[in-house]
C-alpha cells in the first residue's frame, strides 16, 4: 500500500478562491461545488490560505445582524494551510489525516502550485480499493 500516491487520487483543481473575491461570491462558488472549502491562491497560482463552509458561516452571522454582507475572502481565510505533494503516499495521508482536522488538502507541486484536491473519502477509497486487492 506504501506505493499508492496521492497523484494517484487526487481530483482536479475543481475550485479555488482569490483573495479580493467578495465572501457573496465565494460562497455561491461553494454552494454550487461539492466542496467543502477551497484554497485561496495567489495571482502566481500558488496556496496562500483556506475558505471552508464554516469560515463563511461565522460572518453570514455576524452579517444577518446589519443585513449586509462586505467581507472579503481574505478576511475570512485560514491563512495556515496544510498542503500535500502529490508524490506523497497514501499511507502518510492518512496518518496525517488521523492527526490534523482537515477533511480535504490542496495538493501542491515542487513549487507550491496549487494542482488539486485531495479528501478523506479520496484517501479512504484509495485503501478499501487497496485492501481487495491484497
Amino acid at each position: 500500500m506504501n506505493n499508492l500516491q496521492v497523484s494517484q487520487y487526487k481530483s482536479g483543481k475543481s475550485l479555488a478562491f482569490k483573495h479580493d473575491m467578495t465572501l457573496e461570491t465565494a460562497v455561491n462558488i461553494l454552494l454550487n461545488s461539492q466542496q467543502i472549502g477551497g484554497p485561496v491562491i495567489d495571482p502566481n497560482g500558488r496556496v496562500i490560505g483556506w475558505l471552508s463552509e464554516q469560515d463563511c458561516l461565522a460572518k453570514m452571522i455576524e452579517a444577518s445582524y446589519y443585513c449586509e454582507l462586505v467581507a472579503l475572502v481574505e478576511d475570512v481565510m485560514v491563512k495556515n494551510v496544510v498542503t500535500v505533494k502529490e508524490d506523497m503516499s497514501i499511507v502518510d495521508l492518512a496518518q496525517l489525516m488521523i492527526k490534523t482536522t482537515p477533511k480535504v488538502y490542496p495538493v501542491v507541486d515542487d513549487e507550491d502550485h496549487y494542482i488539486g484536491l485531495i479528501s478523506r473519502k479520496n484517501v479512504l477509497g484509495a485503501m478499501a480499493k487497496q485492501m481487495v486487492n491484497c
